[in-house]
């Protein structure tokens, strides 16, 4: 198919301003994932040299205390009906609770509703449309390229600002994927590795940790129109990152996503202005976050070698508005 860049889109008046909606077909629910054809996966394939695999995941429990107030840790129960039997089953589990993939309907726009003019009375447990279970049948194996910010920077002798929620543009990111010599395809998995999760594990303090939640700050994607046409013209079916929210957070002060209804209702700043709505609910992106990429950087850095053929396999539960990713890179 010959896609629309994202000025076509943002020139749209059969759909919102800036939105794919219809460009995948009018019942489409996986948006970006259409980019990741059958010959893009075989030639994803065809990059396993070595035969090693890499788990992006975290453990289910890896966050405690939580890194969002509202996603609680999950309780673990193992039962027997015999002395030699054993089940189990898990309490409290909240499905972005740790690395994880969010589907079209994690976020709607202000303004414009969910992904594809979908109806908000479609968005219910019962309902599959646009759930994480549209994802799991599809499944998605392609082509992961990982862009290694925080290395790139420690050799020039800095990091993001961590602490501060530095925003990084997309310029960064060219530069650094000219300096790995590495370059994205159409169906791409994108790989940010800003080094956050290393700096909340080993640098931030229990105390902080304990009230991170409650101020949350992190470095990511600069909420402007070219981090959304970069995207959307480099034809990224997955955006994932090593942070909270793959973008700033919070937003910067002058984000253009300020929606006309957070300017009438006086959305709180955590999401006033965020990308989310616009990246998820008019594009179709496939967001992943807190996904664990320090094995794999290690590996690209030793070798020189920052692609890989990558899967994920979200929960195939229908309706769900997130998963764990399931994801591995192997090389």
């Amino acid at each position: 198919m010959n896609f629309p860049d994202y000025a076509g889109l943002l020139a749209r008046t059969d759909a919102p301003s800036g939105s794919s909606w219809g460009v995948f077909g009018a019942d489409d629910e996986v948006g970006t994932l259409n980019f990741i054809t059958p010959e893009i996966t075989r030639q994803a394939a065809a990059l396993v040299q070595r035969g090693r695999v890499f788990n992006l995941d975290h453990r289910l429990d890896a966050f405690q205390p939580p890194v969002t107030r509202h996603r609680h840790q999950p309780t673990h129960t193992i039962f027997s009906n015999s002395p030699h039997h054993r089940d189990d089953y898990l309490d409290g589990l909240y499905l972005q609770g740790s690395s994880q993939v969010d589907s079209l309907r994690h976020f709607r726009h202000p303004d414009h509703g969910f992904y594809n003019r979908t109806p908000d009375e479609a968005v219910t447990t019962d309902s599959p449309t646009i759930g994480v279970n549209r994802y799991a049948e599809r499944g998605i194996a392609g082509r992961g390229v990982l862009l290694d910010i925080d290395r790139h920077l420690l050799r020039q002798g800095r990091r993001l600002d961590f602490a501060g929620g530095e925003p990084f543009t997309v310029d960064l990111l060219e530069e650094v994927a000219q300096a790995q010599k590495v370059s994205l395809r159409q169906g791409d998995i994108l790989l940010m590795r800003t080094g956050w999760l290393d700096h909340y594990f080993q640098r931030m303090s229990a105390a902080e940790r304990e009230a991170f939640p409650h101020r949350m700050v992190c470095p990511g994607l600069l909420q402007s129109r070219q981090t959304v046409a970069w995207l959307w013209d480099q034809r990224v079916a997955i955006a994932a990152s090593d942070n909270i929210g793959v973008e700033a957070i919070p937003s910067v002060p002058d984000s253009p996503f300020v929606s006309n209804y957070d300017r009438q209702a006086g959305t709180d700043p955590i999401h006033a202005g965020l990308m989310h709505p616009t990246l998820i609910a008019l594009l179709g992106l496939c967001l992943g976050e807190l996904w664990d990429l320090e094995a794999l950087a290690e590996d690209c850095a030793a070798t020189g070698v920052y692609e890989c053929f990558l899967s994920c396999k979200p929960l195939n539960l229908t309706g769900g508005v997130g998963s764990p990713a399931n994801a591995m890179a192997i090389v």
